[in-house]
């Protein structure tokens, strides 16, 4: 299985002769989606538009969640709503460089009436999410789940 997206970007008509270059971009994925994207605002980027760092946080959350809700189904455990209001950090990884060097996610889950899951079975089920979510194993950063 593989995974495909197409990143466009474009120089201004006056580019080469601008003290800055424009950020902007697109990004086209696989499904056909397109997303327009720049740097984050601290790097001369859009801040109406979607950033890397922000990108790889989302990416981090929704395979956590998507998880998640595999396991609570396979579980037989019903949920109405998941909402993550997920943060990331940005700072000096160990080699010296720049890097995206925490994420936090704090996931919410409401169950369907009727579904009582304790704190310590909801722990179980996030740790198990994690531990088999593709990104979070994918990443170096650390990732820490705040329920």
């Amino acid at each position: 299985m593989g995974f495909k997206l197409t990143v466009k970007w474009q120089a201004d008509h006056f580019e080469h002769t601008a003290p800055e270059f424009n950020r902007d971009h697109q990004i086209e994925f696989g499904s056909g989606q397109v997303v327009n994207a720049s740097s984050a605002p601290e790097y001369k980027g859009n801040e109406a538009k979607v950033n890397p760092e922000e990108s790889l946080l989302a990416a981090l959350s929704s395979c956590h969640m998507l998880t998640f809700l595999a396991i609570a189904h396979l579980k037989r455990l019903t949920v109405e709503t998941y909402t993550d209001n997920a943060k990331a950090e940005l700072g000096k990884n160990e080699s010296g460089k720049l890097s995206v060097t925490k994420m936090c996610l704090n996931p919410q889950v409401i169950f369907a009436d009727g579904v009582e899951v304790s704190q310590e079975v909801l722990q179980k089920i996030h740790d198990k999410a994690h531990a088999n979510c593709f990104i979070a194993n994918s990443i170096n950063s650390e990732v820490e789940i705040n329920l």
